[in-house]
């Protein structure tokens, strides 16, 4: 078969146009390219926790925690970029600068001490769930039973250290990497009961339809914060918790969280906290 060519002349006034126009709107992406690229980045270290961090469809990190800050370290001159990390190397990578900070739904009770903390910005509460026909409906009956937690939370925190009265002796205490294991293992009716941020089981409940019950009494009420390592000289978390400050009072907090959760001045109420 024969190539064709063809080949259209165009007007050279036309040209001339079409030229000015293309070089206008190449400024004017080059512009907008170098105002987001003059800005310094910072890198957030998150696991991947719905509602709070997740990728939606197109791989895009959204959730809470990525809107809140999204907006307010934009507010403080900077971007950000969210990664990933291995969430039991979280103290070495902030500490070894390899990221900036966590910020991932990170309950900051018992860990005042081992870091530089902005917050409690929110409210979480870590409950323990069950599948909605098990006879579990206390603490009290966890008695023997099998429990799942992810590894280097505060419910595996509460559950080793033995020393809440409410908790009765398991008859195994199973730790996973991988959060979604446990939620698996508790669909399948591998293991009696979980334990995590009441926000992120809601939340797979409504995503994967799962027939789970929270029981009612909490493991713990507990403020969650962003946190520096101790070193971190930056100024960053005084400028932070500024910043949060001003986003609580002009009613930015409350659009963000309520986009994610109901009754979002629930999960705000940090001041009910206790010192």
């Amino acid at each position: 078969m024969t190539e064709q060519r063809f080949n259209h002349k165009i007007p050279r006034r036309t040209f001339l146009k079409v030229c000015a126009a293309a070089a206008a709107a190449g400024l004017t992406a080059c512009g907008k390219t170098q105002a987001a690229a003059a800005l310094p980045e910072l890198t957030v270290g998150s696991d991947n926790y719905p509602p709070f961090i997740y990728l939606n469809n197109d791989s895009t990190p959204t959730g809470i925690d990525v809107d809140i800050a999204t907006e307010v370290f934009a507010r403080m001159g900077y971007a950000v970029r969210f990664e990933i990390i291995d969430w039991e190397q979280k103290t070495n990578l902030v500490e070894s600068g390899a990221i900036d900070c966590i910020w991932s739904c990170f309950s900051m009770d018992g860990r005042e001490q081992l870091y530089r903390w902005v917050g409690p910005y929110m409210v979480s509460r870590q409950v323990v769930a069950v599948n909605a026909d098990s006879g579990i409906e206390t603490l009290a009956d966890l008695a023997g039973k099998t429990m799942m937690v992810q590894s280097t939370t505060k419910p595996e925190e509460i559950f080793l250290a033995g020393t809440d009265p409410r908790i009765p002796q398991f008859g195994e205490l199973l730790s996973a990497e991988d959060r979604s294991v446990q939620y698996a293992m508790l669909n399948c009716g591998y293991v009696d009961a979980i334990a995590a941020h009441e926000a992120a089981i809601l939340r797979y409940m409504q995503d994967c339809n799962a027939n789970f019950r929270i029981l009612e009494e909490p493991l713990l009420v507990t403020g969650i914060g962003v946190a520096f390592a101790l070193n971190d000289t930056r100024g960053l978390d005084e400028k932070l918790t500024e910043t949060l400050a001003a986003m609580r009072a002009d009613g930015t907090m409350k659009q963000i969280v309520g986009k994610y959760l109901p009754d979002p001045e629930k999960y705000l109420e940090v001041d009910a906290l206790e010192p």
